[in-house]
C-alpha cells in the first residue's frame, strides 16, 4: 500500500509539473485583465473553459453569485478535496494581492490530482470563489450549500513571509451616518448642526481607544461623505471602518466600543447617528493543524526548502466562514521580498516575477499531494473532521 501510495505522489507531481507552463500563462492572463470583486466576468469565463477542457463538469453562478463557479470531476461523491480560487482584484492596484496564483495553483492542483486518480479514489473539486476583497463571496457561498459534502478546502496565498499557518482576524465592517443640520458657514453657523464634526470626533475617540486595546485588535477607517461645500455646515457625513481581532468574542468587545465613540461623538454635536454593517463580517481563520502538518511535508516533498516563519495576525479572509464549517488550510508562501508589503503597486508586480511562478508550481504540487492524502486516508479525514469538532 505505501508503495503504490508513493507510485501516486510521483505521478501527482509529474502531473502537475505539465502542467506548470498552463497555470503560467492562466495566472498571468488573469493578472493583465484585472477585475473587481463580483464582476471577475473574464477570469471566471476562462476557469470554467480550463476546466472543461480538463474533463471537469463546471456549473456556473452557484450560491446566486454570477462569477462563482464549481468544477466537478467525475467520480464518486465521497471523500471529496476541494481546492478553492480567488481571482478578485483591488480598486486602481489591480493584482496586489496575488489572487492571480491563487486561481493558477488551485486549476494546476486540482487538474493535476484529477488527472492522476481519473476520479476513482474520491471527488476532486475546484471552487471558484468572487469578492474575497470585502464581498465576502465565499460568506454567501457557505451559507448556500456550496461547501456541503466536502472532507477538506485546500488553498495557498502569496505572501512575504513562508508563515503556513494564517492568522486570520474576524472582521466587522461598520458604516457609521450622522445627520445634523444645514446652515450658512459665515453668517448663521449656531443654527446648524455639523455632521461632519461628529465623525472627526468619532476618529478622534478612536484614536484614544487604542492605547486600550490588545495587540491583536486593528481598527481603520475612511470618511467616505463630508459635506458638498466649505461654507455649508454640513448636514450628513459619513464614515467607513473595519474592526478587527483575532477572536470572534473580542471582536464584538471592540465594536462596541466604536460604537460607543460615535454615540458620544452624536451625543456631543447633536446629530442624529445611525450605525449599520458595510458588508459581511468575516470569521476567524480556523487553520486546520492536521491538514497543515500534511501540507508541510507535501511542501518538502513538492522540493521545497525555505524556511517557515513563525505566524503573525494578519488580514481578513472569507476563507475563514469557510474553515468553521470545512477543515481548511491557507498557507501562505513568500513571492516578494519581505520588505515589499501586499496591496501594494510593487507586490502587484511581484505576483507576475520569476520568483511567484516558481512558488506557483511548488504550491500546486504540494496542494495536489494533500489532496491525494485526504482522498486515500480515511484516518487523516476522521482526524481533521474531529479537530473541526473540538475533538482534538
Amino acid at each position: 500500500m505505501e508503495r503504490d501510495l508513493t507510485r501516486l505522489r510521483e505521478a501527482v507531481l509529474e502531473r502537475v509539473e505539465e502542467h506548470s507552463a498552463a497555470m503560467v500563462q492562466l495566472s498571468r492572463e488573469i493578472h493583465d485583465h484585472p477585475e473587481l470583486g463580483h464582476a471577475e466576468r473574464e477570469a471566471s469565463r476562462l476557469l470554467a473553459a480550463r476546466l472543461t477542457e480538463a474533463g471537469f463538469q463546471v456549473e456556473r453562478g452557484v450560491g446566486g453569485l454570477p462569477t462563482a463557479l464549481r468544477a466537478v470531476y467525475p467520480g464518486p461523491e465521497r471523500p471529496a478535496v476541494a481546492f478553492v480560487g480567488e481571482y478578485d482584484a483591488l480598486p486602481d492596484l489591480g493584482h496586489a494581492c496575488g489572487h492571480n496564483l491563487i486561481a493558477a495553483a488551485s486549476w494546476g492542483a486540482a487538474v493535476g490530482l484529477a488527472r492522476t486518480t481519473g476520479g476513482e479514489l474520491g471527488r476532486v473539486v475546484f471552487l471558484g470563489t468572487p469578492a474575497e476583497e470585502g464581498g465576502g463571496g465565499k460568506i454567501q457561498m457557505v451559507e448556500r450549500g456550496v461547501f456541503r459534502h466536502l472532507d477538506a478546502c485546500l488553498m495557498f496565498h502569496p505572501h512575504r513571509r513562508n508563515e503556513l499557518e494564517f492568522q486570520a482576524r474576524a472582521a466587522y465592517p461598520l458604516r457609521i451616518r450622522f445627520r445634523g443640520r444645514a446652515a450658512h458657514a459665515a453668517s448663521a453657523p449656531h443654527e446648524g448642526i455639523n455632521a461632519l464634526e461628529a465623525v472627526i470626533l468619532t476618529f478622534l475617540g478612536i484614536n484614544a481607544l487604542r492605547q486600550h486595546l490588545r495587540e491583536e485588535a486593528r481598527i481603520h477607517g475612511i470618511i467616505s461623505k463630508g459635506g458638498v461645500a466649505p461654507n455649508i455646515v454640513p448636514e450628513e457625513a459619513e464614515a467607513r471602518f473595519l474592526v478587527r481581532a483575532l477572536t470572534a468574542s473580542y471582536l464584538e468587545e471592540v465594536l462596541e466600543k466604536v460604537k460607543n465613540c460615535a454615540r458620544g461623538a452624536a451625543q456631543a454635536t447633536g446629530a442624529a447617528l445611525d450605525l449599520e454593517p458595510d458588508g459581511p463580517v468575516y470569521q476567524p481563520m480556523r487553520n486546520n493543524q492536521i491538514l497543515l502538518d500534511v501540507f508541510r511535508a507535501n511542501l518538502a516533498r513538492a522540493g521545497w526548502q525555505e524556511p517557515e516563519a513563525p505566524p503573525r495576525p494578519g488580514g481578513s479572509t472569507d476563507l475563514g466562514n469557510v474553515s468553521q464549517v470545512v477543515p481548511c488550510i491557507q498557507p501562505q508562501l513568500a513571492v516578494a521580498p519581505e520588505e515589499v508589503a501586499p496591496h501594494t503597486p510593487q507586490f502587484a508586480a511581484a505576483a507576475v516575477s520569476p520568483r511567484a511562478e516558481q512558488v506557483l508550481r511548488t504550491a500546486a504540487q504540494a496542494l495536489a499531494l494533500t489532496g491525494l492524502d485526504v482522498l486515500t486516508d480515511g484516518a487523516l479525514r476522521h482526524a481533521a473532521r474531529q479537530e473541526l469538532r473540538g475533538g482534538t
